[in-house]
Parts: C-alpha cells; structure tokens; sequence
C-alpha cells in the first residue's frame, strides 16, 4: 500500500518538471511480507518526488522573432505579375503601390453634385466634375493602390471641347471595355453638366481592345 496524500503513484515513479526550482515530497513505502510463521514484518522505504515550483516562469523575451513584419500580407500573383482579384485588399495594395499613379493634368479641387445639377457648361466645370467622377467610379480606374494591384491602370482626362461635344482621352489598362468606360464617364458629366450635348475620344483607336491590350 502507498500513503500518498491526493496523488496516487506507482512503486519507483519520479516525477520532474523543467522549472528550475524543485520540492522534494518524501512519502512512505508501506509493504507487508508474510513470512513462514504467523507473524509478520513490516519494512519502510522513502519515495522522492520532485514536484515543480512554477513562479518564477516568463514569457521568453525573443517570441517576436517568430514573425516578420516585413514580409507582404499573404496573397498570390498571377501570370502578368499582377495580383489575383480575390486577394486581400492589403495585397493588392502592396502591388499596386510599386505602379506608377495615372497622371492627371489638372489640379483643381473636385466638384462633387448630385444627378440633375445644372453647372455650365465650362472647362474648369468639367474639369472639376471629371475629378469627381474619378472617385466617385474610381473602381473603373487605376487611381488607387488596390487597383493598380490587380492591374486596372487606366485613366480618362478632358482634352477640348468642339463646340458642345466634350473631348475626352483614355489610357492605360482597363477591365471594362474601353467604350464602357467612356460612357460611364460621358454620361456622369451630362448628369450634372447638361449643356453637353455629346461625348467623344480625340482617337477612335483609344477605344478598341488592342490598345487596351498594349497598355501599360
């Protein structure tokens, strides 16, 4: 039999732990052999149990060796070294923010109103709704990290007016088709500039999917 308080061991077990600081228990052996005549001896032994003392345990100060900030959120390229659309937005914008920004050749503040405004018809009118316009459906455009990210780099600016036709140029690489784009943008000018009678590219070819395709 074993005299154990509330721990229960077989004959010989030692128990260790890996703090540095231990407790040593001493328990009691009690056995019994009967010997040839009726009477009976008694022998002791000790068992010692080393049991752990765990105050002295801390946090190991080099955990944060295990990560690396600098490594790029997890996402994956595709072919043309672009990232894939279904990736976390923070991927895209990593990609994206190694592509050159389209540029815009007008820098005045965006006039942002509501469909059915009645501006005049202007060129710093348009140029200040088309900056608008650029924002407001700039998930068409590169205008942002996250869509040069996935490879949308295009970009629409004003060039002239021919009378009350407003003349417009895009470039760069677009998922929509390139007429889309141009009249996505055509009609959010005459919805709040509609003196503009109509919209058009100073280059027909502008508009066709090689150059779409040949873009940067």
């Amino acid at each position: 039999m074993y005299l154990i308080p509330s721990l229960l061991l077989s004959c010989g077990t030692s128990v260790s732990a890996f703090a540095p600081h231990h407790h040593a228990l001493q328990f009691q052996h009690v056995s019994s052999t009967s010997a040839s005549s009726s009477t009976s001896r008694i022998t002791q032994s000790s068992t010692q149990v080393s049991m752990s003392e765990w105050s002295d345990f801390k946090d190991l100060d080099d955990d944060d060796d295990l990560y690396n900030d600098d490594l790029p959120p997890a996402g994956k390229m595709t072919e043309s070294g672009y990232a894939d659309e279904n990736d976390p937005q923070e991927f895209k914008a990593e990609i994206g923010s190694k592509l050159p920004v389209p540029e815009i050749d007008w820098d005045g503040d965006p006039i942002f109103l509501p469909v059915g405004s009645a501006l005049p018809l202007t060129e710093e009118n348009v140029q200040g709704v088309l900056q608008a316009c650029r924002q407001e459906i700039g998930t068409m455009f590169g205008y942002t990290a996250e869509n040069r990210g996935v490879g949308i780099t295009g970009g629409v600016d004003f060039v002239d007016f021919d009378g009350p036709t407003v003349i417009l140029r895009v470039h760069g690489r677009f998922w929509h088709q390139r007429t889309t784009v141009l009249d996505r943008v055509g009609m959010y000018l005459q919805g709040r500039i509609p003196e503009i009678v109509d919209y058009m590219v100073d280059d027909p070819y502008e508009l066709t999917d090689d150059a779409n395709n040949k873009a940067d």
